[in-house]
């Protein structure tokens, strides 16, 4: 996000200094493709290294968006025809196709939005992770719909990419976090396996 410190990618020794390469990194908890820890929002959270790992890991369920317009505020009432796919534990990732704005400044301020309702109905069907295309889950309202699913312990996921190339609507979705003792979030390296039968 704009606000957020900047990445650096430095390079500190190479083969020709030390005989081998090394680089030092700095960047944010929530830089890029990251998730975010009840901690973000909560002193009294859950922190990323104590997170439930099975929130971030297993079965995930797509939902198809694609089809609403820039601004939209999602409601309870647009995931009626997914309702049988949502329930506890379930792990769900948005396709908007939104990450195809990047690096457009509207992609920080135009993107499809989780409603304060539609932040509470997740929270009582005790979902445990959802996943977003967008930076974050809501341009103006972001500490209200963060609080709610933080609150309700639901892993946040968000800057996610690509799924348009999935072909199922179901998936073994990898989101797992840097055990950062105590901390906010983690940068992920998200992936998702549609035949798992081919690691078995």
């Amino acid at each position: 996000m704009p606000l957020d410190p900047k990445c650096a990618v430095t390079v500190y020794h190479t083969i020709d200094s030390m005989k081998y390469n090394i680089t030092q990194l700095i960047i944010s908890t929530h830089h890029g493709t990251h998730l975010d820890a009840p901690y973000h929002f909560f002193d009294s959270g859950r922190t990323v290294d104590k997170l439930d790992l099975t929130k971030c890991v297993g079965k995930a369920e797509i939902l198809n968006f694609t089809h609403i317009k820039p601004k939209y505020n999602l409601m309870p009432l647009d995931f009626e025809p997914y309702k049988s796919r949502i329930g506890a534990g379930s792990r769900i990732l948005l396709r908007t196709d939104w990450w195809r704005k990047f690096p457009q400044k509207k992609y920080f301020s135009d993107g499809p939005m989780i409603s304060p309702q539609l932040a509470m109905w997740l929270a009582r069907k005790k979902i445990a992770m959802i996943g977003l295309e967008t930076p974050g889950v809501h341009p103006v309202e972001w500490e209200k719909v963060h609080k709610i699913l933080l609150g309700a312990e639901i892993v946040v996921v968000e800057g996610l990419a690509y799924l348009d190339k999935l072909k199922n609507n179901s998936v073994f979705f990898i989101a797992a976090p840097l055990k950062i003792k105590g901390r906010d979030g983690s940068p992920i390296r998200a992936m998702a396996i549609e035949n798992m039968k081919a690691y078995k």
